[in-house]
């Protein structure tokens, strides 16, 4: 009888996922359930309107939705900035270095999805560490934003703080994504030589 070491069964599944006969609903299930919030990844990506065949196009759509979440962000921050221009000192700071931490969060994101348009077969590595790069900055800022609302107690940083956290989660699987593609030996097709 034929046995299947684990490796070779491995490989074979990951073969089935990245058919061309997969679903789309397979290929993103498949690829959110290692991720750092499968439940969040599931969600966002099955309900994405576009391509999501392959792992350039999960990337692409992991960091659409985050940078999608932090404009929304940065808007609702920079509006309770302002109505809270008389507010306490300490929340008031705190609020104000979060507006400049997500609106740079926004331009990292946004470098991302534009590297990752443009992938090129002879440059992908160094395109591959950028976007990583700055989706990792872009994590950090989100993570900073909540540390400067340590020690402030209000319903202000209880607001920012569910909002943060719901765009850093989703920024943490647009990383995994990146990273799962640039492990991944199928890279995409329509890299130009």
């Amino acid at each position: 009888m034929l046995q299947l070491r684990p490796l070779t069964i491995f490989l074979f599944l990951s073969l089935i996922s990245y058919s061309g006969d997969a679903s789309p609903d397979d290929v993103v299930r498949s690829s959110c359930s290692h991720a750092s919030y499968p439940t969040i990844c599931l969600r966002t990506l099955s309900s994405y309107k576009g391509p999501a065949k392959t792992p350039s196009d999960l990337a692409q759509a992991a960091v659409q939705v985050s940078l999608s979440r932090a404009r929304k962000l940065s808007d609702y921050l920079a509006q309770l900035s302002s109505t809270l221009n008389k507010g306490k000192g300490r929340e008031r700071t705190a609020l104000t270095d979060c507006v400049e931490q997500i609106s740079d969060s926004v331009d990292d994101l946004s470098k991302t999805l534009a590297e990752l348009k443009h992938l090129r077969g002879d440059t992908f590595q160094f395109q591959m560490s950028n976007a990583e790069t700055w989706t990792s900055a872009a994590l950090t800022n989100e993570d900073t934003c909540l540390d400067g609302f340590e020690g402030v107690d209000s319903k202000v940083k209880t607001d920012v703080k569910k909002k943060i956290t719901n765009v850093a989660r989703v920024t943490s699987n647009a990383l995994y994504m990146i990273k799962r593609l640039d492990e991944s030996r199928d890279k995409p097709r329509r890299l130009k030589p």
